[in-house]
């Protein structure tokens, strides 16, 4: 299920709002390479409590374009390349833009309240484990259809959690929230009714007069 098998055209065709995700990442992270302009984009874009605290609301947006580095960038990329196209594929473009964008928000939203005002922070994570848990919804609706899904996706959460309390430097605030908020979207989108409802092929109206 979360075997890439595509060609280059092919995943950016079928996938490209993952597509345009990494692309924007990528492309900012380079662009805070850059001499002078570089630093200007990260201090206009680092999640900053205090700066938050005076207004800059868009810094609880802002950080999940921005890394700390190419091993930080390389690992919330490579996650979204690997699971981002499925909760894509299954959920529709809107849906998993919703999952990915909230479970970022509110995990800057968490950090802000949790940490104090000289606490700073970059990075996608909070919205990469948005996608964890939708998956995790996914589960809980599928376990008996899906069980495969189940052996694969909860050891996945279970060891990105332990190592979420383990490693140095990580912002665990924002972790657990978009997990949580990941988890709670899904669970509406993935409700069997809603599924039905939206998975429903539309009728076309033809016009024969």
């Amino acid at each position: 299920m979360f075997i890439r098998t595509e060609s280059f055209s092919q995943y950016i065709r079928q996938y490209p709002v993952v597509t345009t995700l990494i692309a924007l990442n990528v492309i900012i992270y380079l662009l805070t390479l850059m001499p002078f302009f570089g630093d200007s984009i990260l201090n206009f874009g680092i999640g900053s409590n205090y700066m938050i605290e005076q207004g800059e609301y868009w810094r609880l947006v802002t950080p999940m374009f921005l890394h700390a580095g190419f091993m930080h960038l390389l690992f919330n990329m490579f996650s979204l390349f690997i699971f981002g196209p499925e909760l894509e594929k299954v959920a529709g473009k809107a849906r998993f833009l919703t999952v990915y964008f909230l479970a970022g928000i509110f995990g800057d939203i968490a950090t802000f309240f949790v940490y104090d005002s000289n606490y700073m922070h970059v990075g996608a994570s909070g919205a990469i484990f948005g996608i964890f848990g939708a998956f995790a919804a996914l589960v809980y609706y599928t376990k008996k259809t899906l069980p495969q899904l189940r052996q694969i996706i909860l050891p996945i959460i279970g060891l990105s959690v332990v190592m979420t309390f383990v490693g140095p430097n990580i912002n665990a605030t924002a972790h657990i929230a978009g997990l949580v908020v990941g988890f709670l979207i899904g669970l509406s989108i993935f409700h069997p009714k809603r599924i039905i409802s939206w998975r429903k092929p539309k009728l076309k109206v033809v016009d024969k007069r």
